[in-house]
């Protein structure tokens, strides 16, 4: 039998070959697609579906990747020629939610905007928010170590999770992690499936750490700075202030042009940045007061509100910029993370690279965190050799200011080039010799994350 065969002998309906879902499957949010097109899509919809599918893929030696929604940002979900895609948009279900232990288990299709419209009945709320929230997977925030606009007050998905449930290359469940806040049996395997991107197993189920939904006001700020260096400083200023926003968010004079087209909005000055802050929970007028006058002392014009519609009117501007960049092109977005103190350099650094260049890299960033997205927006479908050579230096300016190749979107495809320089040699190497632990065949995400580097 071939392997299609004995996926169909196997699975029967749920093995896809048809034309538009293995053109799908070839790429995601990040404008990258895989070279040829996978074998078929395996639709698993319960644990079993995916034991199947791995214990076929390791009899027969065929790669998998493994896919939940496809918003990914580095290609770490895109499969190509001969591989099987196996995905688990259908594993949706709530299997528990335990309000007295601030804890639910869900299975890994399950989105996120579902499942946290599904917990406010509860009083409760799962705190990543990717910008993708409306249609990402948690398996896929699992999988990539997923961030968003409230990590600087509220955690990453790392901190977000207490458990996960994984199938490895032979089809052999795991029970990863605890259901009690504290336990530190045994090595922190959780972690490190943690951001893994697939190489690892396939997440088929996640304990998630839940917190209560917050009480009191909402109060939303937005400042106009005449740069972009100006806003980062002042953005620097509220965190050395020790006041603690629930969403920071910085936006270059590139990025807010953007935006303000996209939405018909009278143009900005030139050159101008903008910094949306939001405040919450019981002291979230006092702090939106406090904030503001750190904003105006560093040169920024400042309007807030605390009303819930005007709020959201001026987040709008932020969340919009995704959109916006779709408009100017096919873009790199980018994901490198600094400590905050440096966000200020590492904004001259991209000021730089622009110049050197001779081309405009319009950048939003969690400012709260440190974690920026630099935009490169290209012409057509493939990204010229000059643009990798500007992003290059952009990662290693990051990383001379002590920051991270990324921050939330993952290494994939698309930086696995530049993982040795971040990890160094050895470091580089041991990683893969624990990969290769979890999956001895390396049939799970190939040449992603760890491609060969000289």
């Amino acid at each position: 039998m071939t392997v299609l065969e004995r996926l169909r002998a196997e699975l029967g309906g749920l093995v896809d070959t048809g034309a538009t879902v293995l053109e799908a499957a070839r790429s995601d949010r990040s404008g990258h697609a895989a070279q040829g097109r996978p074998l078929a899509v395996v639709h698993a919809e319960t644990v079993e579906h995916v034991q199947q599918t791995m214990r076929i893929a390791t009899a027969t030696g065929t790669p998998v990747v493994v896919r939940g929604a496809g918003t990914g940002l580095a290609g770490a979900a895109n499969a190509g020629t001969g591989e099987i895609v196996l995905s688990t948009a259908r594993m949706i279900r709530i299997l528990d939610v335990r309000p007295d232990d601030l804890l639910a288990v869900v299975e890994p299709g399950i989105l996120n905007a579902d499942l946290n419209a599904e917990l406010v009945r509860h009083g409760l709320w799962w705190a990543p928010d990717p910008a993708s929230r409306e249609i990402s997977t948690v398996g896929g925030n699992i999988a990539t170590g997923a961030g968003g606009l409230l990590c600087a007050k509220y955690g990453v998905v790392r901190d977000a999770v207490l458990a996960v449930d994984v199938v490895l290359a032979d089809g052999r469940l795991l029970h990863l992690g605890h259901r009690s806040v504290k336990g530190v049996t045994g090595l922190d395997l959780t972690s490190l499936v943690i951001g893994s991107e697939g190489v690892l197993g396939v997440i088929v189920g996640a304990t998630l750490r839940l917190r209560r939904r917050v009480e009191g006001e909402v109060c939303t700020l937005a400042a106009i700075f005449p740069g972009v260096r100006a806003a980062a400083a002042a953005s620097a200023a509220v965190t050395a202030a020790g006041v603690q926003p629930a969403i920071m968010e910085l936006m270059d004079a590139a990025s807010l042009e953007a935006v303000h087209a996209l939405l018909a909005l009278p143009a900005p000055a030139d050159g101008a940045a903008q910094l949306t802050i939001r405040t919450d929970g019981p002291a979230a007028r006092a702090e939106a007061e406090l904030i503001a006058d750190l904003l105006r002392a560093a040169g920024g014009e400042v309007a807030w509100s605390a009303d819930a519609e005007e709020g959201e009117r001026l987040l709008s501007i932020r969340r919009s910029m995704h959109a916006a960049m779709a408009s100017l092109g096919t873009t790199l977005i980018e994901d490198v993370s600094v400590p905050r103190s440096a966000m200020p350099a590492m904004f001259d650094e991209i000021a730089r690279i622009e110049a050197a260049y001779g081309i405009r890299i319009p950048t939003v960033a969690h400012a709260g965190d440190g974690n920026l997205h630099p935009n490169f927006i290209v012409d057509g479908d493939e990204v010229p050799p000059r643009i990798w050579d500007a992003a290059g230096e952009l990662f290693r300016a990051a990383l001379s200011l002590g920051g991270t190749l990324t921050g939330e979107h993952g290494i994939g495809t698309l930086k696995s080039r530049w993982l040795a320089e971040e990890l160094g040699d050895d470091q580089w190497e041991l990683q893969r010799q624990i990969v290769r632990v979890f999956d001895p065949q390396g049939i799970l995400n190939p040449g992603k994350v760890f491609a060969p580097h000289a």
